[in-house]
């Protein structure tokens, strides 16, 4: 047992190459985002060109994994932690600035909740990691298209800040759906082939 806890303390620590120290530098810098809109206006092009430099840099962390073969369980599973982060801290800070409506960040709250204690739960029972899939990066994707219309449409009419987050809810949705279909298709396979 202590032999199991070990390998899987290995297996999801740090390594050290490039895309999972731009993981580490991209969740660091959520902080002095969180900073600079909370001043909104005032340092709207600021925050813009961090925004965009977080979500290039969770781009580029991507790329030179798959490319240059530097995938890691760690990336693979911090990697979209720090995506979920990053949308829940930018969408708080909107809401608490007014340029956003209330039910978005209560929507990513929640689903991100859920998602952390069911990945919880299955790593603890089941020893299953949950990892990002295509309908969960397609949510983010859309999510954050959203999030930079934010710094570039007017107050009014409201009903717009409203309708650009649908698309990334309905994907989180499906997402959401999907990996717990996945999950419990593979504890059933589990169960069966302990039988």
């Amino acid at each position: 047992m202590a032999e199991e806890e070990k390998g899987k303390k290995e297996k999801l620590s740090f390594v050290p190459n490039v895309p999972n120290i731009l993981t580490m530098i991209r969740m660091i810098a959520i902080v002095p985002l969180v900073i600079l809109l909370s001043k909104w206006p005032v340092h709207r092009t600021l925050s813009l060109i961090l925004f965009l430099a977080i979500w290039l840099t969770d781009m580029l962390d991507g790329y030179i994994a798959r490319t240059y073969n530097q995938i890691t369980d760690f990336g693979k599973l911090f990697d979209p932690l720090v995506d979920k982060l990053f949308q829940t801290a930018v969408a708080v800070t909107m809401a608490a600035i007014g340029r956003l409506p209330i039910w978005v960040p209560c929507f990513i709250i929640c689903r991100e909740t859920l998602m952390i204690v069911g990945g919880y739960l299955l790593l603890r029972n089941y020893e299953m990691v949950v990892y990002s899939d295509i309908f969960g990066k397609l949510a983010t994707v859309f999510y954050v298209m959203a999030l930079t219309l934010l710094f570039f449409i007017p107050d009014e009419p409201a009903w717009i800040r409203h309708v650009i987050f649908i698309p990334g809810t309905a994907l989180s949705v499906v997402a959401t759906l999907n990996y717990a279909r996945k999950n419990i298709d593979n504890i059933k396979s589990r169960n069966k082939s302990t039988a």
